[in-house]
C-alpha cells in the first residue's frame, strides 16, 4: 500500500537504506598518504600472529582478505605496502560518517564504525526517492572525506545489506519490492543471515544450496536441521523481516585487545601491555564525554581458553591511569596463571555520561592531575598525528604489540568489534568492508 505522502516518489516501499563504506581502514590512511593510491595496501602488522585489518581492492585482487593471517597476505601479494592501524583516526572519521548519515535523517542505526541502517521514509518529500537519497549520500561523503561508500536499498534490512555487500565497490543497488523474492531466490544460501559455514553444510546435506531451496523446504525440516532458527532462515528467504530501523543506543563499554607475537608469561611485560591498552580506550572517553564505572580484564592462554574479571570503580573515570589501576588489581588478583597468556584485554565498562553518577569529593589532587595530564597529551597527539607521546613505561619495550587484529578500542554491549554502539577492534568482513568496531549482530 503507498504510504501517505509518497505518492509520486519512485520506489517509495524500498525506505531502508543500508551504507557501508568500502575499505575503510585502508580509506582513512590513504586520506593520510595519497601518494599510496592505486597500490596494494594492507592496514595490519607485519608481524606475528598479526591478520589483515583491511585490504585495499588493489590487494583484493592478490586474494587478500581481512582477518588473513598477514603471513599469508604477504605471500600472496609480496609487493603491497603494509601500514599499522590508527584506530583514533578510524572513531574520527567514523563520527563524520555518521553525521553525514544523520544530516538525511534521524534514524539512524549504527552497526558498526563504517555501515549503518538508515530510513529515509521521512526525507522522500524534502530530498526524493531512495535511489536519489543513496546517490547524495554517496556524493556527499566522496565531496567532504574524499572516500566511497556503497548503498544498499531495500523495502527490509535484511536485503538492503545484501543489496549494499553486491553495490561494491562503490555502488548503488536498489531492489524494488516486487521484485524482492525473485532476486533473493538466484542467491547462494551463505547470502541468508545466520548460515554459515557450518550451517550451509548441514543444508548441503539434503541438496540445500539456494535461497530458492530454502524457500521451498517445509519449516519442520529446517526446525529439524537447524533448530530454533529453521523459521527465521525460512522467513528470511522469503524476504520478510519486520524489524525496523532503531536509532543506535550508547555504547556500553570500550576496550582493545593485544594479540602477542609470542606467548607472555611475564607479570611485568603484561602490566606494561595493560598500561599501553589503557591508553587507547581513554581518549575516546575523554573525547565523546562518557565516563567508565567500571573496568574489565581478559587473558587468553595459549591453549585459548579464556579467563576474564571485573571491577566496579569508586567513581566513574576517564583516564588511563585509573583505568590501568584497576586492571593490575584485577590481574594481580588472579595470582599465579597456570599457563603464558596469548590474548590481553581491557575494557572500560559501565558507561555513562559525565554529571550522571556521583563523585567523591577528595582534597587528594592527583586524580585530576592524571587526567590534565591526558587532555594534554591528546591535545599534542591530535595536533601531530599518530601517538608520538607516550608514557615513559612504554618506551623502550622489547615486546611491541604484534595485534593480531584483535581490537582496537570499540563499543560494546549493544556489533563490533569498536564495529556505534557495538566493540572490539574489528578486521573487515572478506565479502563487504567491515571494519567492525561495534558489538552485536545487526539488528
Amino acid at each position: 500500500m503507498q504510504q501517505e505522502g509518497t505518492r509520486g516518489i519512485e520506489h517509495a516501499e524500498c525506505r531502508i537504506l543500508h551504507i557501508d563504506m568500502d575499505a575503510f581502514y585502508v580509506s582513512v590512511e590513504l586520506q593520510d598518504h595519497p601518494h599510496l593510491r592505486g597500490v596494494p595496501v594492507v592496514v595490519g602488522s607485519p608481524s606475528g600472529r598479526s591478520v589483515v585489518l583491511s585490504a585495499s581492492y588493489e590487494a583484493r585482487r592478490f586474494g587478500v582478505r581481512s582477518a588473513m593471517p598477514m603471513s599469508v597476505a604477504m605471500r600472496r601479494c609480496p609487493t603491497a605496502v603494509i601500514l599499522p592501524p590508527h584506530h583514533h583516526r578510524y572513531s574520527e572519521v567514523s563520527a563524520q560518517v555518521m553525521r553525514v548519515f544523520r544530516s538525511i535523517t534521524p534514524h539512524v542505526e549504527q552497526l558498526s564504525v563504517d555501515e549503518a541502517f538508515l530510513d529515509v521514509s521521512g526525507a522522500f518529500r524534502r530530498l526524493g526517492g531512495p535511489r536519489e537519497i543513496g546517490e547524495q549520500v554517496r556524493a556527499e561523503i566522496e565531496s567532504t572525506l574524499g572516500m566511497t561508500a556503497s548503498v544498499g536499498a531495500a523495502t527490509t534490512k535484511f536485503v538492503a545489506k545484501i543489496a549494499s555487500t553486491r553495490a561494491k565497490p562503490d555502488g548503488l543497488l536498489l531492489i524494488p519490492g516486487d521484485r524482492t523474492v525473485a532476486y533473493l531466490h538466484t542467491l547462494p544460501v551463505s547470502a541468508l543471515w545466520g548460515v554459515g559455514e557450518k550451517t550451509q553444510e548441514v543444508l548441503a546435506r539434503i541438496g540445500i544450496r539456494t535461497v530458492q531451496d530454502v524457500a521451498h523446504t517445509p519449516v519442520p525440516t529446517l526446525r529439524r536441521l537447524l533448530g530454533a532458527s529453521g523459521e527465521h532462515v525460512h522467513h528470511l528467504a522469503w524476504g520478510r523481516d519486520p524489524r525496523p530501523v532503531v536509532v543506535s543506543r550508547p555504547e556500553k563499554s570500550i576496550g582493545a585487545e593485544e594479540t602477542f607475537s609470542r606467548d607472555i608469561d611475564d607479570s611485568d611485560v603484561l602490566r606494561r601491555e595493560l598500561l599501553r591498552l589503557a591508553h587507547r580506550p581513554a581518549p575516546r572517553l575523554r573525547a565523546s564525554g562518557p565516563r567508565a564505572g567500571g573496568v574489565s580484564l581478559k587473558l587468553r592462554g595459549a591453549d585459548f581458553s579464556t579467563i576474564t574479571r571485573s571491577k566496579k570503580l569508586h567513581e566513574p573515570v576517564e583516564s588511563a591511569n585509573a583505568l590501568y589501576g584497576a586492571a593490575t588489581a584485577l590481574l594481580t588478583s588472579l595470582g599465579d596463571r597456570p599457563m603464558a597468556v596469548r590474548l590481553l584485554g581491557l575494557r572500560a565498562e559501565s558507561l555513562e555520561a559525565e554529571g550522571v553518577g556521583a563523585t567523591q569529593l577528595t582534597i587528594d589532587r592527583r586524580d585530576d592531575n592524571w587526567r590534565l595530564a591526558e587532555r594534554v597529551l591528546d591535545d599534542v597527539n591530535r595536533k601531530f598525528g599518530g601517538t608520538g607521546v607516550v608514557p615513559a613505561g612504554l618506551l623502550g619495550s622489547k615486546d611491541r604489540r604484534a595485534a593480531d587484529g584483535a581490537a582496537g578500542a570499540g563499543p560494546s554491549g549493544t556489533r563490533v568489534r569498536d564495529r556505534g554502539a557495538r566493540g572490539a577492534a574489528s578486521a573487515e568482513r572478506g565479502d563487504g568492508d567491515r571494519e567492525e568496531q561495534f558489538h552485536g549482530p545487526p539488528g
